[in-house]
Parts: C-alpha cells; sequence; structure tokens
C-alpha cells in the first residue's frame, strides 16, 4: 500500500512539475569553474545565469537591457524617435557613491534617454564639481561629525561647507530664472530648471551637463526635497511669485511615454523615482522591458518593494512584458550590469566602425 502511495505521489509531482520537460528546456545549475586558465571574467559574468539564486536574477537582468538595446537601434532620418525608449531613475544616494560617473557615461554617451530623480540625484551631481565627497565609516559617532559640520550618508562623509559652495552658485542662477519669468520669457518646469543648471554647471564630469548638451530630459517630482528645495525657499523671500511648474512635466513624461514605440526601464531603488517612471507607463499600457534593483520586499505594501510583477496588475507593466528584479544593494551590481551590457555593445559597435 505504502508503495502504491508512494508511486502516486511521485506521479502526480512528474504532472505538477513536468520533470521530463523541465529536464530538456531548463539549464542545470552550475557555477563557473575557477580551475579554468586564465581566469575569463567575461565567462564568469556569463555563468551567472545557471548559478541560481540572485545570480541568476543578475543573468536575466542583462539579456533584457540587452533586448532594450537591440530595440533602441541607432536613429535615422525615417525613423529620429528610438524604436525602443529607456527610461532610468535612480534615487539620491546612487549620485552621492560613486555611481555618479557610470550614469553620467550612460548620458554622455546617450544610452539612456529619460532620467528621474530626485533632488539630491541633482544637487549632489552638481556639488561633486566643486567639492568632493569622502569615504567614511558606518559606525561612527554621529554627534561627534555633527560638532565638525561634517555630513553623513552611510559610509560616506559630506562636509557641510559644500552646501555653502552650492548656495554661492545656484542663487544667481534662480535670480536670471525670476528675471526671464517676469520678463515673459516663460514659465520654468522642474526639467528645464535642470538643464539650465547643466548648461550653466559646464563640466564634463556631471551627469546633468551632459544631458544639456545631448537634449536627454531629466525629471525631479520632487525636486523640494533636498538642498535645491531649501535653496527655493530661500529665494521665495526676494522672488515671491516665482513659478516651477511641476504639471506640465507630468504632461512631458507622460507624452514621451505615450510615443514610445516602446520602453525599457531600469531603476535603481524605489520611492518616488520608481513610481513616477512606472505611472508614465500607464498610458500606454505598461512597459516591454523592466529591470528593478533594490533591496524592499513586497510584504509591507510599498511600491518601492513590489514586484515586478505587481506592476502588471497596475497596467504599469505589460503582460507579455518581461522584467527582473535583483534585491541586492545597487552599488554593488549595477556597474557589472553596464559593463555586460552598455559597454560591451558600445565597444563592439566602435571596433565595426573602425574596421569600415
Amino acid at each position: 500500500m505504502q508503495e502504491k502511495e508512494q508511486a502516486a505521489i511521485e506521479s502526480q509531482l512528474k504532472s505538477i512539475y513536468h520533470i521530463e520537460k523541465l529536464a530538456l528546456t531548463s539549464p542545470i545549475i552550475k557555477g563557473y569553474d575557477f580551475n579554468s586558465n586564465p581566469l575569463n571574467y567575461d565567462l564568469l559574468l556569463q555563468s551567472y545565469l545557471t548559478t541560481g539564486l540572485q545570480a541568476s536574477n543578475f543573468a536575466q537582468a542583462v539579456e533584457e537591457i540587452n533586448h532594450m538595446i537591440k530595440w533602441k537601434g541607432e536613429p535615422t532620418e525615417e525613423n529620429a524617435e528610438p524604436r525602443c525608449t529607456i527610461f532610468l531613475g535612480y534615487t539620491s544616494n546612487m549620485v552621492s557613491c560613486g555611481l555618479r560617473e557610470i550614469i553620467r557615461y550612460l548620458v554622455e554617451h546617450k544610452m539612456v534617454d529619460v532620467l528621474v530623480t530626485t533632488a539630491g540625484g541633482i544637487e549632489e551631481d552638481l556639488i561633486k564639481c566643486f567639492k568632493p565627497f569622502y569615504l567614511g565609516d558606518f559606525n561612527v559617532d554621529d554627534k561627534e561629525l555633527r560638532r565638525n559640520g561634517v555630513n553623513r550618508i552611510g559610509n560616506m562623509f559630506v562636509p557641510s561647507e559644500n552646501y555653502c559652495v552650492f548656495e554661492d552658485w545656484i542663487m544667481p542662477i534662480f535670480k536670471e530664472m525670476y528675471e526671464e519669468q517676469k520678463a515673459g520669457k516663460g514659465i520654468y518646469t522642474p526639467s528645464k530648471m535642470i538643464r539650465k543648471l547643466g548648461e550653466k554647471i559646464n563640466n564634463p564630469e556631471s551627469i546633468y551637463y551632459w544631458a544639456w548638451k545631448n537634449d536627454i530630459p531629466v525629471f525631479c517630482p520632487a525636486i523640494t526635497d533636498g538642498a535645491i528645495g531649501d535653496m527655493l525657499f530661500f529665494n521665495s523671500y526676494k522672488c515671491e511669485d516665482f513659478i516651477l511648474d511641476i504639471i506640465a512635466d507630468i504632461r512631458e513624461i507622460n507624452r514621451i511615454s505615450l510615443k514610445a514605440v516602446r520602453t525599457g526601464v531600469i531603476i535603481l531603488g524605489g520611492g518616488v523615482v520608481k513610481h513616477h517612471i512606472m505611472n508614465s507607463n500607464i498610458w500606454r499600457n505598461g512597459a516591454d522591458y523592466g529591470v528593478f534593483i533594490n533591496t524592499g520586499v513586497m510584504y509591507d505594501g510599498s511600491d518601492s518593494g513590489a514586484t515586478p510583477s505587481e506592476a502588471i496588475s497596475w497596467g504599469k507593466m505589460k503582460m507579455q512584458g518581461e522584467y527582473t528584479k535583483i534585491f541586492c544593494e545597487a552599488s554593488l551590481i549595477f556597474p557589472l550590469i553596464v559593463a555586460q551590457t552598455f559597454v560591451k555593445n558600445f565597444e563592439e559597435a566602435r571596433k565595426i566602425k573602425q574596421k569600415i
């Protein structure tokens, strides 16, 4: 009797999980063999696909982004718009850390089409053009830092002096913007303001210098939530009727999404950045491709931790869309993803052009 029951259970499991089909269609779990000589970093990263756990999610993210790049293609006279519009979203800590240089690379070489970030993601890029941030420690005496005029972002230290330099630079620009408004030259939106700041900074180390130069729009729906907001607050006492129109920006990002042939989203972190990009894709019944990198979980009901599949229920991801989430802190994994996608494609294209 026990043998019959066991056979019945095995038969049922085989039916449920289609073991024969699994063996034919699914890769076998296998990691990189370091006995290989010489060490090949490209093959090492490719082996992540069959490693399992978050390593395989990394490999899937590489595949998704390569799909975005493939569909994006090179603009032509007949088709000036990309066939896949790539949205890149990132929270301010991504600019606080060394991912700033990687984001700048993507913008410099026109590898992405739309940026969405927070106020800190704008100001910290600009501040770094004047003053550096420093590597510190997660475990320090924060009271002592306060006494010495040092602010802490995780294990990064930012002297308060940096913000004084930033204030001296940005306040005259706000005044110039106000004078343009009073002269009837139009009302600024946050994206137009960021474009102006990118032009004014005139520094190729800056993300927003390249965004201005390459005409890549940058949206910041929470523009007042940071040092820029503090400066706008100060400015409001001198220019009480200065206007920053956020409604025009939501119209613009939704317009970009609506007219896109396909959309791909790459989002580092969560919060307003993630929601703003995904919400704009509602108007086209969802994004075609999605790569999400964050450490959030879905059990608190937050959008930050929501799974990509949850976005399908809202129409933010297409039902037939391709998506991957990597549970990881982005500074650790995003440089490797960029190396295996944007950089590799860029270098291969450059070699082909050189041969021609």
